[in-house]
């Protein structure tokens, strides 16, 4: 309701400084931008309202004499009726005037539509947010928890996007540590003489070296139960591998490529299977040494010191309080014998990024478990007096659980990401065959994948982010309720209808007359609930915040299916009400497409 919302403000600004002026306050004329439109809790009190309470202590009047003295000004009677209802100005809309900007804007603007926000502008238009997410491991394949962080991170990249802020994706790949060299280790024990390699084996390659991971752990506890089959000794086999790493040792780094590359070869499949895109991908193995120089300086200039086992260290008594807890009051930089710490390469990061591509913001999308490592990592930043640290943001969530408990890697439990997707798919594809619709909705294989996806990623979205969540995947699948495959079997249906109504020589009618028949409670509550989807995302992208569209969705798909129990387009028994209420379920289909694919959902036409 963009446009009706500008009005509404306008012509209650308006009223406001002649209320000034006829009571002769000493107080400037108020601006446009200071009024607030906010939709009353019951529809008998009107459909928007604007609050008075922000004038109450410069006007020294009460909030409801105000909005009294503010609606008796009020001339202009084209939106409807303006009423005081307590400290508010609310209007009763004229519903065909009303409606026409709200679909017309629908219409006009197709695909971006909810980008403009009621001011008609972008709310985040001149903004650069560069985005991180996912952060895979090169010793395993992306698993439950990442696909919670990919599906965030791409989805509020989508938000941003639409509502007009320029956004950089950017991933970090892990790629070195003691972590990698288990998995390297493991190749050469147990896979190296054979010749081994994923194409040889018919196995993605990160599927192959997170074999390798798990392989390494068994090796270096032994088999269950027979502690004496244990190999100790490979945990300091995978330390040294790591130091010859560093040394740039020709062997070990040969196999590290390698293995590096049968990894993200695997993982940009999995991307790719899952509409996940980056615009760069920054390398650990290249910036886990760039943050060394900037401590360094920060040594020189006092922001650090030097303990007295040699190691550099900040105090961070600021960010955690004071406490019992005396080792957390002190964050190493740098150890004792000089070498990096895993925040230290996020600081250099950090300022390369910046370098790269100067954002107004920069959002980390990592779990929860990592809060007071990004506290620190952005009280170091903004000590070292770039002014853009205060600009950095935690997009902290929650974990994704399973009924057996949390995930494990090197124990083999992992949830693989294309195993639960495959999964899914078969289980789609299943329930398309059972229902005999394998034919009607022509490549049944095509249409469970796209099912399986959106199954998968709006259970994942629609939580707020910061929620720890169990996933369900028999849950996730069902075609009734607030689940994915419901919101895009709507879809479906309603494209189902407009072709019924087109076969049925039915059109389109946006004639003001023709609106003016939308008067139903059913008809006028869809038309508002169109008209919110701009204010919606721009709230999602405000605060990072995909559930704030799924949960819109879903109301969206409840306000049609009510609207056409009561509301049928072929037999509305007027060719100008049949016209409009197509108009008006055109402007629906819309808005969910729009919706969905904020959310990685994809839109099926059948189904």
């Amino acid at each position: 309701m963009a446009d009706v919302k500008t009005n509404v403000k306008t012509i209650v600004a308006d009223a406001v400084n002649a209320f000034i002026k006829e009571k002769g306050l000493e107080v400037s004329q108020i601006s446009f931008d200071s009024l607030q439109v906010v939709t009353p809790p019951n529809p008998e009190m009107g459909d928007l309202g604007v609050p008075m309470f922000v004038f109450a202590k410069s006007f020294r009047m009460a909030p409801p004499q105000i909005a009294s003295g503010v609606v008796a000004l009020i001339t202009d009677k084209s939106l409807g009726e303006f009423i005081a209802v307590g400290p508010y100005v609310n209007v009763k809309l004229d519903k065909a005037g009303a409606a026409a900007p709200i679909l017309s804007a629908i219409k006009n603007q197709g695909d971006k539509y909810g980008s403009l926000n009621s001011e008609g502008k972008k709310p985040l238009e001149g903004r650069r947010v560069m985005v991180e997410y996912s952060s895979p491991n090169t010793n395993k394949p992306l698993h439950l928890g990442h696909l919670r962080n990919d599906a965030l991170g791409e989805s509020v990249s989508r938000i941003l996007k639409m509502a007009g802020a320029e956004v950089y994706k950017v991933d970090l790949i892990n790629n070195r540590g003691v972590h990698i060299c288990k998995s390297m280790l493991a190749y050469k024990w147990f896979h190296e003489a054979n010749g081994d390699t994923p194409q040889k084996l018919g196995m993605k390659g990160d599927h192959f070296v997170g074999q390798c991971y798990v392989e390494f752990d068994r090796w270096l506890k032994g088999e269950k139960d027979k502690p004496e089959t244990a190999h100790p000794e490979a945990a300091q086999q995978a330390e040294d591998m790591l130091i010859e790493w560093e040394k740039g040792n020709p062997e070990v780094r040969e196999l590290w490529q390698k293995m590096n590359d049968w990894t993200l070869e695997g993982v940009k499949e999995t991307y790719a299977r899952t509409g996940v895109s980056f615009d760069k991908l920054y390398m650990e193995s290249e910036t886990y040494l760039k943050g060394k120089d900037q401590i360094l300086k920060g040594l020189e200039k006092g922001v650090f010191f030097k303990a007295e086992d040699g190691s550099v260290r900040i105090d961070v008594t600021d960010v955690v309080g004071k406490g019992k807890d005396e080792d957390n009051h002190e964050k190493v930089l740098l150890r004792k014998d000089g070498t990096s710490v895993y925040i230290t390469q996020d600081i250099g990061t950090a300022i390369s990024r910046h370098d790269d591509w100067a954002f107004n913001q920069l959002v980390y999308v990592v779990a929860s478990e990592q809060n007071y490592h990004f506290k620190i990592l952005f009280h170091i930043l903004k000590k070292l007096g770039f002014d853009w640290a205060k600009n950095l943001y935690h997009l902290s969530y929650g974990l994704v659980n399973l009924p057996s408990g949390r995930m494990k890697s090197r124990e083999g439990t992992i949830v693989d990401a294309d195993d639960l997707i495959d999964s899914l798919h078969a289980d789609a594809l299943k329930a398309i065959q059972e229902r005999g619709r394998d034919e009607e909705v022509g490549n049944a294989d095509d249409v469970a994948e796209k099912v399986a996806l959106g199954a998968l990623h709006y259970y994942l979205l629609q939580a707020t982010p910061i929620k720890d969540m169990l996933f369900n995947p028999e849950e996730s699948l069902s075609f009734n309720g607030n689940t994915g495959p419901y919101l895009q079997y709507m879809g479906a249906r309603i494209n189902s209808i407009l072709a019924k109504a087109k076969e049925a020589g039915i059109c389109e009618n946006t004639s003001d007359e023709a609106l003016a028949l939308l008067s139903s409670e059913d008809e006028w509550a869809l038309i508002k609930q169109l008209g919110d989807f701009p204010a919606v995302v721009e709230k999602a992208a405000v605060n990072l915040d995909p559930s704030q569209v799924t949960n819109y969705i879903y109301e969206t798909a409840k306000a049609f299916s009510k609207f056409y129990q009561t509301s049928s387009i072929v037999n509305a028994g007027n060719e100008k009400l049949a016209g409009a209420r197509l108009y008006l379920a055109e402007c629906t289909l819309q808005v969910i497409k729009n919706s969905l694919n904020l959310v990685l959902v994809p839109y099926l036409e059948k189904m």
